[in-house]
């Protein structure tokens, strides 16, 4: 499906409906930049907490943000894209739920937004990217050519988002799952920076009742209108 000219796809949605499930495969089907939006607001979250920096302290919120480097390295073994912080491999230490039940909350710090938005809009200056997050078509890229916002059904994305934790922690219980998606939906469409809505364009892909085969056939649909 790789073609000579580049756009941008933008994948917004709730949190475990699969965006970044479908933003890997579209990336390399079309050999083009996987970019993680919310890996950079975990790593950025891991750095506020390892470092104990109080996030209601605009001052030192800035010097935390003057000390982090975030870039993704490609791993040719698991053929994927890493989150590094500061130079250290962080990829799975950001997936804890310790880290998830805090990064929505650090998230909606506008110096924080400012500070990812503005590396996140450098990494597609040259287009050929798929990016997912919760304002990547509104605020990130509202230009961008392909904008698809994803949703599921609250006890699908609860069920994925627990069989996704229970291997790392088998302690874990459905419950403390559901009430961190609920926590997180309500912190990420009420903020006051960036608030997790759909934008006017995009399209609507909705993964309750599909495979991930079937989502990545919708996507390529979409995606080959926009490149013709």
């Amino acid at each position: 499906m790789a073609a000579k000219k580049k756009i941008i796809i933008t994948i917004d949605g709730w949190s475990s409906c699969g965006k970044s499930t479908l933003a890997r495969q579209l990336a390399k089907e079309l050999n083009y930049v996987y970019i993680d939006s919310g890996a950079m607001y975990r790593a950025i979250t891991l750095y506020f907490l390892r470092n104990h920096i109080d996030w209601t302290d605009t001052a030192e919120v800035e010097e935390a943000l003057a000390n982090i480097q975030l870039d993704f390295r490609f791993n040719e073994v698991s053929e994927q894209s890493e989150m590094f912080l500061n130079d250290e491999n962080v990829e799975y230490v950001i997936r804890d739920l310790v880290i998830a039940e805090k990064v929505s909350e650090i998230a909606a710090i506008r110096e924080v937004r400012t500070f990812a938005v503005k590396q996140q809009q450098e990494m597609g200056r040259k287009k050929g990217i798929v990016m997912d997050g919760r304002d990547i078509g509104t605020v990130v890229f509202p230009k961008a050519e392909l904008k698809i916002f994803m949703t599921a059904d609250n006890a699908v994305r609860v069920e994925r988002r627990f069989r996704e934790l229970f291997e790392k922690n088998p302690n874990i219980t459905i419950e403390e799952v559901k009430n961190n998606l609920e926590m997180r939906d309500y912190i990420d469409s009420n903020r006051e920076v960036s608030p997790l809505r759909q934008a006017d364009d995009a399209l609507v892909l909705d993964n309750s009742k599909l495979t991930m085969q079937e989502q990545l056939h919708i996507a390529q649909k979409w995606v080959k209108e926009k490149l013709q």
